[in-house]
Order: C-alpha cells, then structure tokens, then sequence
C-alpha cells in the first residue's frame, strides 16, 4: 500500500505541472460573469506561470517529505515491535529455567524419600543381627554350636546336629550380608541425593539468573519503547506541520484543491478493492483451512506448504497482541510495559510476528518456540535469494533477530507487524532482512 501512496502523490505532482502550467491560461480566461475578462499583458501571464510553476515545486518537495516521515515512522513501528521480540526470547527462556528447577527440586526430593528408605532399611538389618547374636549369647555353652556336637549320641545324631550347625552359621552369614547390603545401599543413595541437591541448587541459581535476564530485558524494552515513543510522537508533529505547508499550498490554487480531492478519491478506491481483495483472500483461505481440518495431513510438501500459507492468510485484519498467538489460533497479548501497553495489547486477543508463526506451522504438525530468534535455528536455512513460499524470513536490529514474516510468493510475506496494525500482506523488504531463510517443509 506504502508504494501506492508513492506513486499517487508523484502523480499528483506531475499532473499539477500539467494541469496548472498547460492548462491554466484557459482557466483563467474563462470570465466570472458573461462579460470578457480583461486581455492580461504578456509580463502579467508569465508571472502567472513561475508562480504556479513555485508552487508545484514546493508541493512536490512536500509530498517527498511526507513519503520519508511516513517511511520512518513505519521505521519506528517495526523498531518496537522487534525490542519486545527480544524480550519474548527472555521469557521462554525464564519458563524453560524454572521447569528444569521444578524438575531438580522434585528429583531431590525422590532422591531423600530413596535415602529414607535405605536409613530405615539399615535399622532393619542392624535389628536383625542384633537379635541374632543375642540369641547365640543367651544360650548356653552347650546349647551352642560346639555343645550341639559335643552332645551327640550316634553317628546319624552327630549328622544331624552337624547340619543344624551350618543352618545357623548359615543364618549368622545372611544377617551379616543384608547389613551389608543395607549399607552399600544407604551410601548409593546418599551420593544420588547428594548429587540430586546440588542439580537442584544448580537449577535454582539458573532460573534466577534467566529470571533477572527476562527482568533486565523487559526493563529494556520499556525504555527503549519510551525514547522510540518519543521520536515517533517526534515525527508524527513534524508530519502534522507539513501536512499543514502541503495543505496550505494546496488551498492557494483551486486547480490543485481539484486535483487534490480527485486523488484522495482515488486513494480512497484504492483501499477499499485492497480491502474487498484482502476479505477475498482472507476468506478462501479459511475455507480451505476449514475443509482440510477434516482430512489426515499429508506427508511434507506443497499440500503442507499450501495449508501453512493458508492458515497465516485466515487471519489477515486480526489485530496485533504483542505475546499473542498459539497453535490455536489468536490469543489474548500480555504486558510489556511500554508501547504495547499503551495500545493495550494485554486487552487485545491477537497476534505477534513470533505467534502467527506458530499458528501457521502447527497445521502442518510442527511447533515452534515462541520468539523468532530460535524459529530462525529451527529449520533448514537456505540463502534468502533461493526463498520459496512457506519460507520464514527474518529481520534483525543490531545483529539480533527481532521479526519473523512468512513468504508467501511473488516478492510478498505476511507479517503481524507491531502495536497498533493487523496481520497484513506486503511486499517483501530488504532493510534489515536476515542473508538466510529458514524453510521448515
């Protein structure tokens, strides 16, 4: 839409020329009343014409101001976007940190229920044996073993009285290995609880530093959001003063005024046969996502392609939540403190670049991480001239990844841009985009 507006207002200027230079003399001869106007000298016509030639200079210098103020200002808008991008890659990482520590803590805990158990155990087998020995003290030196065969009668007796004495020494061996036992295993259990404690403390002091990590960047975002607030509040005065310039130059000649209203009409035809496009698309898409919702997935290819295309095109117009966006479907954003709050994004069920991504991919069966950075690493990266639609492509700020679009074909992604817009098609941009893209069928 950005190169349309372009074009309009370059076309505005060249037909003001036109209009105003080749075809002001003939406006101007018509007379107010059916009276003849007054034959103007040839010094008075040309004053004319450098005044209206001036003048179209001076709107066409306007216009091409307006056009880089509009540009930067979509500079800005992105700009934002991609800080709080940066900030999602904090919070996943927090969310993954402090599982792991729940995960530690939990196995820690097994592993001293485990070393319980193997105290108790021990007491067991100490119990045993101690039993066992003072039975042997409580009896006599000839209820013994050596009185057992002292006390023999016959040779069959001295047999049996021999195998009750290995019985016993017997008993006296596995009372002696079960404490054993019990002990080796009292100590392999300490070692796994020990080593299970200090993963847990290890798990901890990890979640706590991705906890600050995730504070610092989301503080980070809110001041960067605040200045970037402040230059685009900047820019939008100074896109109100020229506006004012451009429409005060345009109210000097009712040519231009004309001139001025057929474009805004024309504009305004524009917007609405891209809107009427945009539904049109919007809606055979989600036919198409809704007819294959009912059929097995196929195998990898362009049927799946076709189908993640189709899903991010269903929710062209649904507006953008920063934090918003699952395999579902549209969710409900969160805060950041800064811009997105602003526009209320936390209020907003809606998108994030990183979210459309998610959504568009789980209909053909893949999960993605939620902040575009690590959707970057996810699958095959191939030079972006080599893109094909179905491709990510990926913009970065500084050397970090801070946007994710979707290729769609014939030089257009996409994107659900920043705080205030929709999911939107546009054609692809090149400033900042990433050398790779990531192509995951």
């Amino acid at each position: 839409m950005e190169g349309y507006v372009r074009s309009g207002r370059a076309v505005v200027v060249l037909l003001v020329l036109v209009a105003l230079l080749g075809g002001t003399s003939t406006a101007m001869a018509q007379p107010p009343s059916p009276a003849p106007p007054p034959n103007p000298s040839d010094g008075e016509l040309q004053r004319s014409r450098d005044a209206v030639s001036q003048q179209a200079v001076a709107v066409g210098r306007l216009t091409t101001q307006l056009a880089d103020l509009d540009s930067r200002a979509e500079e800005l808008n992105m700009q934002l976007a991609g800080r709080r991008e940066i900030a999602n890659r904090a919070l996943v990482d927090m969310q993954n940190a402090q599982d792991a520590a729940v995960a530690a803590t939990r196995k820690a805990e097994a592993a001293r229920v485990e070393t319980n158990a193997a105290s108790a155990a021990i007491d067991a087998a100490h119990r045993q044996f101690d039993d066992f020995i003072a039975v042997q003290y409580q009896q006599a030196l000839g209820d013994g073993p050596l009185g057992l065969l002292n006390a023999a009668t016959s040779p069959d007796d001295l047999l049996d009285r021999a195998q009750l004495t290995n019985v016993i020494a017997q008993q006296q061996k596995q009372a002696l290995d079960g404490l054993e036992r019990a002990r080796v295993d009292k100590a392999n259990a300490d070692s796994r609880a020990r080593a299970a404690q200090e993963e847990a403390r290890a798990r901890a002091d990890q979640a706590q530093r991705a906890k600050t990590a995730a504070d610092d960047a989301m503080a980070q975002a809110e001041s960067a959001a605040q200045a970037q607030a402040a230059q685009l509040a900047a820019v939008q005065a100074q896109r109100a003063g020229v506006q004012n310039q451009l429409d005060a130059a345009q109210a000097a000649d009712a040519g231009l005024r004309g001139q001025r209203a057929r474009f805004q009409e024309w504009q305004r035809e524009q917007q609405a046969a891209e809107a009427a496009r945009e539904r049109a698309e919007q809606q055979a898409a989600a036919s198409r996502v809704a007819s294959a919702a009912g059929s097995p997935r196929a195998a990898a290819g362009s049927s799946s392609v076709q189908r993640v295309i189709d899903r991010a095109m269903s929710q062209l117009g649904v507006q953008y939540a920063w934090g918003g966006g699952t395999g579902s479907g549209p969710s409900l954003g969160i805060r950041d403190g800064g811009v997105a709050d602003e526009f209320g994004d936390y209020r907003k069920i809606g998108f994030d670049c990183s979210g459309l991504m998610i959504y568009a991919f789980a209909g053909a069966g893949i999960s993605l991480p939620h902040y575009s950075g690590y959707q970057y690493t996810s699958g095959q990266q191939v030079p972006v001239a080599q893109r094909r639609p179905g491709d990510m492509l990926f913009y970065s700020d500084g050397g970090t990844i801070v946007h994710v679009t979707l290729y769609i074909g014939n030089g257009q992604m996409i994107e659900a841009p920043y705080s205030g817009s929709h999911v939107r098609v546009t054609a692809v941009r090149t400033n900042g985009l990433m050398p790779y893209a990531t192509r995951m069928l």
